[in-house]
């Protein structure tokens, strides 16, 4: 019996930029874990999991016909994800096999709440993790984020891939996503050993290390959040109010690569002060897209951090889900804390997950 997990993922500063090619991010993997089990079966396989059901389909009307939108659904990504980790084992020769995979999150509560960490691009990661292991590839984390990211971006169709990439590398990291259009047509010249050799244009990945006086405080709201479909009305707003947002991406480069100086020079003031810039860029965002970034409570959540010495903003998409808060290990958190539990919002008492090869 084989067994990998995934961490779960919360965005820092960045979020919506990074979705174009070349623009970075702060990300940060945290303790929370989606676990693939993988064991030989002798006659049939199976997928099996605690949490994820065909329980609900979003869809939408091209003319008379349904279409369904699969992309909040984990078992998609699953399937995605043995899809093709299973051609890159035959493309090295490897004969396939019978398994029944188990899948366990912790990423979302006991009674099912939705904290938006990522557990599409978690199970997506710990997937090819475990198959990786089973079929035994000898994949570097490097090849495991690109083979990941393929089978993310198959089923999502938009989006970073940070997630994935946090998931794989673990620890606090600046990203910047590669170029799909490239990776579009280089998957008709190339087979998949092939691609994940290659160089793939403007992906970086660097590891960060927080300053040691440093502490990340996390809030949920209480209100799920479809990432990818508030990326699609982003990209709307890319189209029709082109110089806004062509304003909006230099603004976010330039801000989250002063924080990522802050990290190199264990600068706690230069982190929080991209903390507050980046949430300033993300409100001009939402005031010219008419997309709810920070919501009411976010809105609390952030003003209240601010009042006990914290920098804090809406984290990834927005719409809801979960608010950061960077604050000095000097400043007493307790206040703050109690504050936001009085508001409505649930403390999430997570640490940053590090991966240790």
């Amino acid at each position: 019996m084989i067994t990998a997990q995934a961490p779960g993922k919360l965005y820092i500063a960045g979020e919506y930029a990074v979705v174009e090619t070349g623009y970075p991010a702060i990300i940060v993997a945290i303790d929370q874990f989606v676990t693939v089990t993988v064991e030989s079966m002798p006659s049939y396989g199976s997928i099996i999991s605690k949490q994820y059901q065909e329980n609900s389909l979003m869809w939408s009307r091209d003319g008379d016909e349904m279409v369904f939108d699969n992309r909040d659904n984990p078992f998609h990504y699953i399937l995605s994800a043995i899809h093709l980790t299973e051609q890159y084992a035959r493309e090295l020769g490897k004969p396939l096999g019978l398994y029944r995979l188990s899948v366990d999150s912790d990423l979302d509560s006991i009674d099912g709440k939705k904290y938006g960490l990522g557990s599409s691009a978690a199970v997506t990661v710990a997937t090819v993790k475990a198959l990786n292991q089973f079929y035994e590839l000898k994949m570097t984390n490097d090849k495991l984020y690109k083979l990941a990211a393929i089978a993310h971006l198959d089923i999502q169709g938009n989006g970073s891939l940070g997630d994935i990439a946090a998931s794989v590398y673990g620890g606090w990291i600046a990203y910047q996503s590669f170029d799909k259009t490239w990776l579009s047509a280089e998957r008709r010249l190339h087979s998949l050993k092939e691609l994940l050799d290659m160089v793939w244009p403007e992906l970086s990945v660097e590891l960060l290390t927080a300053p040691p006086k440093m502490s990340l405080l996390i809030g949920w709201t209480g209100s799920p959040a479809s990432t990818s479909q508030l990326v699609d009305k982003i990209t709307i707003a890319r189209r029709t109010r082109k110089n806004e947002y062509s304003q909006f991406l230099f603004d976010s480069r330039t801000t989250v690569t002063r924080m990522i100086q802050g990290f190199r020079q264990a600068s706690t003031m230069m982190i929080q002060a991209g903390v507050r810039a980046n949430r300033t860029l993300l409100r001009q965002l939402s005031g010219f897209s008419g997309v709810d970034i920070e919501t009411t409570l976010l809105a609390k959540l952030c003003d209240t951090a601010e009042l006990f010495h914290g920098a804090a903003k809406s984290s990834g998409a927005g719409g809801g889900d979960c608010g950061i808060a960077i604050v000095d290990e000097q400043v007493e958190i307790s206040d703050l804390l109690m504050a936001w539990k009085a508001q409505g919002i649930e403390v999430l008492r997570f640490q940053v997950h590090e991966i240790r090869d």
